[in-house]
């Protein structure tokens, strides 16, 4: 082994520890593996970026802008309500919710058609008396296993595709994917849908009143006409327990305790850490004359603002009271379009107000992901509160306010609903309720869709480069004001970019030295022992447990190397072994950080980590079975 096969094996091996550990984001492991790479002379300065000009990580980029314009402009929507039954048992409902998913996924980013169709699916649930995780956790497969159909379903489609290209055996075609991906997608849905929703952990009931997304911490403040003045903890506990709450920990002063002593007195302004049922939060408050801090700190906040707006003249600072004719006075023009003048205070509701509390799940990828409610500056900013967070299988006494947010967290907010809906885009979250269509231009959707389209057929034609035409549909989307040439930055999961163009030169690393054939020769002597179809197997297999656990296109860039190696010296079509990387890559379903759907689904399901694998390896086994005798067929060795 020479010294370069022994550096990239360890900033391999350092790299995807990372990568499984989780505590640095995926986009900056790539970037730490790769600056790593250059140091040692694995990579030249020159070539350090070539990687973001690949067509693959282009296309990624233009898939993701074409999916938010199908979103933004209704077409989705109004094909749900087209498609979907609206009387059907719950065994009809999930399969023709999960078909669907699995269908958009082969056109557009699957982590946004699982975002577009969770509020379908959480009604789905409400509607058959079943608990929600059984409708998402089929929902969440269908939309993985969609991907896999073709060329632009999933990015480690199209990194296996560029590394084809690099090879010099050329790059696939739109469908090449297809006699694959086609044939797990149905059987997989097959057994989702029909069977498979099953046997999903049922960890909470879904009733017809409102979605059930486990329950809450919630901190609550002792006020001066509360009962809870002068009671033990265990007394006020006892109070509680009638209503489904308990006190999980305590606040008094900077004085921060988990699981208090029974005994302990409670005074005026102590805040109490309460775990409760969404349903069961006002009634628990009412019971001893609580209320919930954020309210208390607002009501405060809002007779501070009214106390400095006597003393100065109007219209300055940032933060400006409405004037009596309703209308608002100039703010700062660095805000954004979406935090509306309605945002800058925070009252008990008048008869011209419209407080709605909805409940917002965090998206992977989004910017709120280990910040705060303090840190986005929250309440200044957007004028909502932060009432509770729902995060399964995790308790903390942490302030509410200082909480790090995590992507699957379930944030309880209140505010009127442009406030809250100018947060939810912000910040990519989902809302968990039922949308209305909203078409921004007659027409526009049509449009959009025809756009989408006819890339997709000059692609599959050969007539121009994916990367090409789909980069022709984006210009096209935004001269015609689809989406507009501001939200087009926005619409694109930079970390994800940033992964490609980073990891790309690495993998070309790991070929350049020969430690993918060092590694291919291991793996044949040791367990294939010469069997290319045991080799296939084998591929497959490791390559589906690596991405349970770390992002699904670097496993696809580290994988394709060694996919070429054994190919080569086996002597056998290198196609099997870069679509079973491609399969493998994408089918991630054992553990909720295997693919991003996972996450998205982890708190509004109510579900804890080891959950998935009740679905997810039978699934996976259902892969296996399908894929490798297909892949004998379209592709034979």
């Amino acid at each position: 082994m020479t010294q370069d096969q022994i550096a990239i094996l360890a900033i391999l091996v350092l790299s995807m520890a990372m990568f499984i550990w989780g505590r640095w984001r995926h986009d900056m492991v790539a970037g730490a593996a790769l600056l790593a790479c250059i140091l040692v002379g694995l990579v030249s300065a020159e070539d350090a970026f070539v990687g973001f000009g690949h067509p693959a990580v282009i296309t990624v980029a233009c898939v993701l802008v074409l999916s938010h314009g199908l979103q933004v402009t209704g077409v989705v929507d109004a094909l749900t309500q087209r498609v979907l039954p609206s009387s059907a048992g719950p065994t009809i409902s999930i399969f023709a919710l999960t078909a669907l998913a699995a269908a958009l996924s082969g056109f557009m980013n699957n982590v946004g058609a699982l975002a577009l169709l969770m509020p379908v699916a959480i009604q789905v649930a409400s509607r058959q008396q079943i608990p929600t995780g059984r409708v998402l956790m089929p929902l969440a497969f269908g939309s993985i296993l969609g991907g896999t159909m073709t060329l632009i379903g999933t990015p480690p489609n199209l990194i296996v595709s560029g590394y084809r290209a690099e090879a010099g055996l050329g790059s696939y075609s739109m469908f090449d994917f297809s006699p694959v991906g086609v044939s797990i997608t149905l059987v997989g849905i097959l057994f989702v849908g029909l069977l498979g929703w099953r046997i999903v952990p049922a960890r909470k009931r879904a009733d017809t009143a409102s979605f059930e997304t486990g329950t809450y911490l919630t901190e609550v403040r002792i006020v001066a006409d509360s009962k809870a003045i002068g009671k033990t903890i265990r007394e006020v506990e006892v109070a509680l327990e009638k209503e489904d709450a308990q006190i999980v920990g305590m606040v008094r002063g900077d004085f921060r305790v988990i699981a208090p002593y029974s005994r302990r007195i409670l005074r005026e302004h102590d805040i109490l850490v309460i775990e409760a049922e969404p349903e069961s939060l006002g009634a628990a408050l009412a019971s001893l004359g609580l209320k919930l801090e954020e309210e208390v700190i607002s009501s405060k906040d809002s007779e501070e603002e009214g106390a400095a707006e006597s003393e100065k003249p109007a219209g300055k600072g940032e933060n400006v009271k409405k004037a009596d004719t309703g209308k608002p006075e100039k703010r700062d023009a660095r805000r954004s379009t979406s935090e509306s003048d309605e945002k800058t205070e925070v009252k008990a509701p008048k008869k011209s107000d419209e407080l709605i509390i909805q409940e917002l799940v965090v998206m992977p990828g989004s910017p709120i992901s280990g910040r705060s409610a303090s840190d986005i500056e929250l309440r200044t900013r957007y004028g909502i509160n932060l009432l509770a967070v729902s995060r399964q299988g995790r308790r903390s006494i942490k302030r509410l306010r200082s909480t790090s947010i995590r992507a699957g967290d379930v944030l309880l907010m209140q505010g009127v609903p442009e406030s809250v809906s100018g947060f939810a885009a912000d910040f990519s979250c989902v809302p968990l309720a039922e949308r209305d269509i909203r078409v921004p231009v007659k027409g526009q959707g049509l449009l959009a869709g025809g756009i989408f389209v006819a890339a997709i057929i000059v692609t599959a034609l050969g007539i121009l480069p994916v990367a090409i035409a789909f980069a022709a549909a984006v210009l096209a989307y935004m001269a015609l004001r689809i989406v507009p040439p501001r939200a087009v930055y926005s619409s694109i999961d930079w970390p994800v970019i940033v992964l490609l163009g980073a990891l790309l030169p690495v993998a070309t690393a790991m070929a350049s030295t020969g430690t993918a054939d060092l590694l291919a020769q291991v793996l044949l002597d040791s367990l294939a022992q010469g069997h290319p179809v045991i080799a296939l197997a084998l591929v497959l297999i490791v390559t589906m447990t690596l991405s349970d656990f770390m992002n699904n296109a670097a496993t696809a860039a580290v994988m394709c190397p060694l996919a070429i190696s054994i190919a080569d010296q086996l002597g056998v079509n290198p196609d099997s072994f870069l679509m079973a990387v491609a399969v493998g890559a994408s089918c991630a379903f054992l553990t909720p950080i295997g693919h991003q759907n996972n996450t998205l689904i982890l708190g509004p399901g109510g579900f804890k980590f080891g959950d998935y694998w009740r679905l997810g390896l039978p699934v996976e086994i259902v892969v296996v079975a399908v894929s490798l005798p297909v892949l004998l067929w379209a592709w034979p060795l």
